[in-house]
């Protein structure tokens, strides 16, 4: 299908992204890598006024350390994150997520910051990005705000985004040495979106758990995070019987829709099968066994 007419700007710096936005009264939206909002305009399910392009910014790239965070361009694509040094020793969870999302072309062009605003709960990153305690940065004409990854997404494809504002850049933590991590995620074929998913990210003094974060990936219109299992581990050694518990406590909040990947049934016992893994991953590296 071809999509309706539409005007173009390609700005050169955020701030003429944010007056375009500014002027455009909510008739426009950001193309960043274009995988998610063109087959979207294409079916007619957006139907912007302005497209405003934001690939040639260079202030929406790159990755550095600051302080006890490292700070992501909104623009940094998946190929890049995937390359990263400085991920790969400091916060190497997100590398990992990488590897599952799509295919090297769509890596290639695919943006970390197109990934998140969307608000799709079958993409990747939301979830981990809610394991993390991430936050985002928010610009409008106006100011700035930082939010947390927790508190961003409200629904399908709805978030605390404002139609006159930009994600400019993702923070997450530099994780401290010890710690465990992993994603599961069960998927039919190479670039497909996730059946289901599991993103778990923990701490352990001496073998009980100091801290874990269970998130979960397209069980819901939102990314998951299963705090009542969370509750549960926290605090005791993790045994066989507690990872079960948990993976129930996980399964408990699932709500996915019914689509040719499964039915619902199906999609939150596979949601359990990927906590429990992504549980004793994370636990066999923060005790140093991977």
């Amino acid at each position: 299908m071809i999509p309706p007419s539409f005007s173009y700007r390609a700005p050169a710096t955020v701030s003429e992204a944010l007056a375009l936005l500014n002027e455009s009264d909510g008739e426009a939206k950001v193309l960043a890598g274009g995988h998610s909002l063109l087959p979207m305009m294409k079916f007619r399910f957006a139907e912007p006024a302005l497209l405003i392009d934001i690939g040639r910014i260079p202030e929406l790239k790159g990755i550095r350390q600051v302080g006890n965070r490292i700070h992501i361009g909104a623009m940094t694509t998946e190929n890049e994150l995937l390359e990263s040094a400085l991920l790969k020793e400091k916060c190497p969870l997100l590398p990992e997520v990488v590897r599952w999302i799509a295919d090297p072309q769509v890596r290639n062009r695919g943006t970390i910051g197109g990934d998140i605003a969307h608000g799709d709960p079958a993409n990747d990153h939301p979830a981990t990005m809610r394991a993390l305690e991430a936050e985002f940065v928010l610009k409008s004409a106006d100011g700035e705000r930082v939010v947390a990854a927790d508190d961003f997404y409200l629904g399908t494809y709805y978030t605390l985004l404002e139609a006159n504002e930009l994600l400019t850049e993702i923070r997450v933590p530099v994780l401290p040495p010890g710690t465990g991590y992993a994603y599961k995620k069960l998927k039919r074929k190479t670039g497909d979106f996730a059946i289901a998913a599991a993103c778990v990210v923990l701490s352990l003094t001496g073998d009980k758990c100091e801290r874990i974060a269970i998130t979960l990936t397209n069980v819901g219109p939102t990314p998951l995070r299963a705090e009542t299992a969370e509750k549960l581990l926290t605090g005791k050694a993790i045994d066989d019987q507690l990872v079960e518990q948990a993976a129930q406590l996980a399964m408990e909040i699932c709500d996915p829709a019914e689509d040719l990947r499964g039915d619902k049934e199906y999609k939150i016992h596979m949601a359990g099968e990927m906590t429990r893994r992504a549980i004793r991953e994370a636990i066999d590296r923060a005790r140093g066994r991977k």
